[in-house]
């Protein structure tokens, strides 16, 4: 019975080749962009989930309130990982300290290899106890845990081992030098952590060794002293709670951070890291989160693109459904009840969803490679996996539901003697309201989208084109170190950089203004008691300010010294001091922890110090040569190619043990935003197909308009229509329908948009505009969609239409 079913499936499929191709299309696309979405979702969802423990590894994060909100920071101070295991000896606590822009030279008998063996690491690098590797599940290859106790060890990664060393077997024993000061000796060989984790270990140093070289890597016991680089996580027994534990913090937090000050509220608690991945407020060590209002996001995309592929077959087949009347009729006749002739429509439509979906396959396998590219997905990422082919089982058999349940009703109503006199119209066997109903759906899916797309893209150009504060074009970087005979170089390295044609300016700093890097601390201001949320750290010489064009608005710039004497702060600081007159801010004393009071000489106008999600924090800036790791040089714009090439060859002459790591900050502060440019790509993408899915089956019901209109357009051309009223004709009603659409995608999009909009400190209002550019969009290619075939169906001859049967 089936195979006769197929048959008549394949027949139907080749006698209507137009209408087949549409509605494979259609499906075809909408099947391909929801097996891409699941990939990209499922992939997202499977952070870290290989680890054992991964629904008892919590991490401990800071929350600090004050007037104006809560900060949240992913790190603790240092002393808190003893303080910890201490208060919690029933808890596995691990702790990892994490380095950016590093250096790792491979030393052979004390001695660098050569000039190639110098490796500048951006991610990848930290120091870690043994405890870490209790709490987290790590597979090694040679080594344990244990050589993480002593000082001056490191273990590699195999993929770092080869990197190094060509063999990792022949790594260990071996040494390598991180930056330029500290040599370590390699004591373990860890496999390479899979790429769906968010923590991407490539080189670990022991804590300890970090904790010895407190210059270096700044390790300090002050409690008001807190970096996101340094984080905290524990294991819980499994009849512990997490609960109980955070009651326990409370307590801990009231010790340690209030006791000098009952007032000040800073509290640690437990934060899952099944939702590390997921939360921008604490998920960067990996340098990737994915927050769920963006996966809710791609998933409700996929949900409406499968929708409107099954809104086009369900529109074409209802509207064909009068062109197979006298074959229900004579199926009827012949004894075939309504239960068959279901069964045999719902098989139609099985064989076109299945012949769609192998379609969808290779759509699917020609754009994964793109696709990888566009949102960071791994290479090895397989379409051809056994979940992705139980998912596409799932679409087909949701599809062919969707799609065939309702047009075999309407098929299988159809009374015989009716069906056999050709007596059966559109208008008689019903669905027209049905039909324009579905096309309103349809637009407004895509409207929705293509707002969002609007939006989106709106966004991302106010972002690039923001004004932040300070000059962030033709600023080349260079990260290197900050020990005591790097510094020592500073000044000569200076002087030669300024004699290089296209340099303007040169500063040396801890850090560039704009960055993910939050160096805070508590502080006091004006003898007063310490103020209740922390003030943000960034050390510059007297070239800072001018090197990246800050602006002062009272005061003058400080002096270059050795240690912090005189500060600048900026107009955030100001306002949160209650401080109108930014010219009263002069001459005010500052304390950071527990330092000797310092004076403040300048206020500068506020500028971004991270990316537009977040406001601007209160900050100080200082001189402070023994912390500077970081060259900023300005460039003239014309010849800049030849400017770094002579830079690259000053760097090589004074600093040769150090590697050359130059990029541009227009290129770190894009990196911010990174998640978004993704986003707004994959809303192109998909509300282009979107639009596209909807033209396939407008152009469908057009066509099978301009057939059932045919002597009517025959007798108006007669009577003296032109070609323009009957291409009116035909667009009037779709016009209507779209413009119905508009009304009911406007405020959906506005509402969902204005959500995403919500994450950003720093946004653009959704104005008018947008709406006007989507519905003209939208009309416009409606009506080139119904304007051809409507053209084709206007210029035909009258005499042909007339004589249509």
């Amino acid at each position: 019975m089936f195979r006769n079913y197929f048959k008549i499936a394949f027949r139907n499929l080749i006698r209507r080749k137009t209408y087949s191709l549409l509605n494979i299309a259609g499906l075809a696309i909408g099947i391909a962009s929801c097996l891409l979405l699941f990939m990209v979702i499922r992939y997202e969802l499977s952070y870290d989930k290989f680890q054992p423990n991964f629904n008892r590894i919590y991490h401990v994060v800071t929350e600090d309130k004050n007037s104006e909100g809560i900060d949240y920071t992913p790190g603790v101070p240092f002393p808190a990982l003893d303080a910890f295991r201490t208060d919690f000896p029933q808890v596995k606590t691990g702790a990892l300290f994490s380095l950016y822009g590093s250096q790792v030279t491979v030393l052979n008998n004390g001695k660098a290899v050569a000039e190639d063996k110098k490796f500048i690491e951006e991610n990848g690098m930290c120091f870690c106890d043994p405890v870490f590797f209790e709490v987290f599940n790590f597979n090694w290859l040679a080594g344990n845990k244990e050589v993480l106790a002593q000082p001056n060890m490191v273990v590699l990664t195999q993929k770092m081992a080869e990197k190094y060393f060509g063999d990792w077997h022949t790594a260990i024993g071996q040494s390598v030098k991180l930056d330029n000061t500290i040599t370590l000796k390699v004591a373990g060989i860890l496999s390479n952590p899979p790429a769906n984790t968010d923590f991407p270990l490539g080189l670990v140093a022991s804590f300890i060794t970090m904790k010895n070289n407190p210059s270096v890597y700044y390790y300090t016991t002050d409690w008001g002293s807190t970096t996101s680089s340094f984080q905290v996580f524990m294991l819980l027994p499994e009849k512990v709670s997490a609960a109980s534990i955070n009651a326990q913090l409370k307590k801990f937090s009231l010790k340690h951070y209030q006791k000098s000050d009952p007032s000040r509220y800073r509290l640690n608690y437990l934060h899952p890291i099944a939702e590390n991945h997921f939360d921008t407020r604490f998920g960067n060590l990996g340098d990737h989160v994915t927050s769920k209002p963006t996966l809710i996001t791609l998933s409700f995309i996929g949900v409406l693109i499968i929708i409107m592929a099954c809104i086009n077959f369900v529109n074409l087949s209802t509207a064909l459904a009068i062109g197979r009347s006298k074959e229900v009729g004579v199926r009827k006749v012949l004894g075939s009840d309504r239960k068959q002739l279901i069964g045999q429509m719902m098989s139609e439509t099985a064989f076109i969803v299945i012949v769609s979906a192998l379609v969808a396959v290779l759509i699917a396998w020609l754009i994964l490679p793109y696709l990888k590219h566009v949102v960071s997905l791994p290479e090895q990422l397989s379409l051809f996996s056994g979940i992705n082919f139980l998912f596409l089982l799932i679409i087909i058999t949701v599809v062919t539901i969707l799609s065939g349940f309702y047009p075999s009703l309407i098929l299988s109503g159809f009374q015989p003697v009716l069906a056999l006199k050709s007596k059966l119209t559109t208008t008689t066997i019903g669905g027209i309201s049905l039909r324009r109903g579905l096309v309103v759906l349809q637009f407004a899916m895509s409207q929705i989208l293509v707002v969002a797309t609007i939006v989106a893209v709106s966004q991302m150009n106010y972002i690039r084109t923001a004004d932040l504060g300070f000059n962030k074009e033709a600023i080349l970087v260079l990260k290197g170190n900050s020990d005591s005979a790097s510094v020592a170089r500073q000044k000569s390295f200076k002087e030669e950089l300024l004699s290089i044609p296209g340099v303007k300016a040169v500063s040396f700093s801890t850090d560039v203004p704009s960055s993910e890097n939050n160096w805070g601390t508590n502080f006091a201001y004006d003898h007063r008691p310490d103020e209740k949320f922390p003030l943000f750290l960034k050390f510059g010489d007297l070239d800072y300010v001018r090197t990246y064009g800050l602006q002062l608005v009272a005061g003058r710039g400080y002096f270059q010294s050795d240690t912090i004497n005189e500060v600048l702060v900026n107009e955030t600081l100001m306002n949160k001091m209650g401080v109108k007159n930014a010219q009263d801010m002069i001459g005010k004393e500052i304390r950071l922890g527990g330092q000797p009071w310092k004076q403040i000489v300048g206020v500068v106008k506020d500028f971004k110090t991270n990316s537009l999600r977040e406001t601007v924090k209160p900050l100080l800036i200082a001189a402070n040569s023994k912390f500077y790791s970081v060259t900023s040089i300005k460039l003239l714009t014309n010849n800049l190619s030849k400017a770094q090439k002579n830079i690259e060859k000053s760097w090589n002459k004074f600093y040769p043990e150090y590697a050359y790591s130059g990029s541009y900050m227009d290129e770190s502060i894009a990196h911010f935003y990174q998640q978004e440019e993704q986003l707004a790509v994959l809303y192109k993408i998909f509300a282009g197909l979107a639009l596209f899915i909807s033209c396939l089956g407008l152009y469908g019901l057009v066509s099978f308009m301009a057939v059932q209109k045919t002597k009517e357009v025959g007798i108006r051309k007669v009577l003296g229509a032109s070609v323009a009223n009957i291409i009116y004709l035909f667009s009037k009603e779709f016009t209507i329908l779209i413009a119905i659409a508009f009304f009911i995608a406007a405020p959906t999009a506005y509402y969902i948009m204005n959500n995403w909009l919500s994450n950003f400190a720093y946004r653009i209002s959704i104005g008018v505009g947008v709406f006007a550019l989507a519905i003209v969009l939208s009309i416009l290619i409606a009506w080139i969609t119904v304007g051809y075939k409507a053209l084709k169906a206007a210029v035909a001859n009258p005499v042909k239409s007339l004589r249509t049967e």
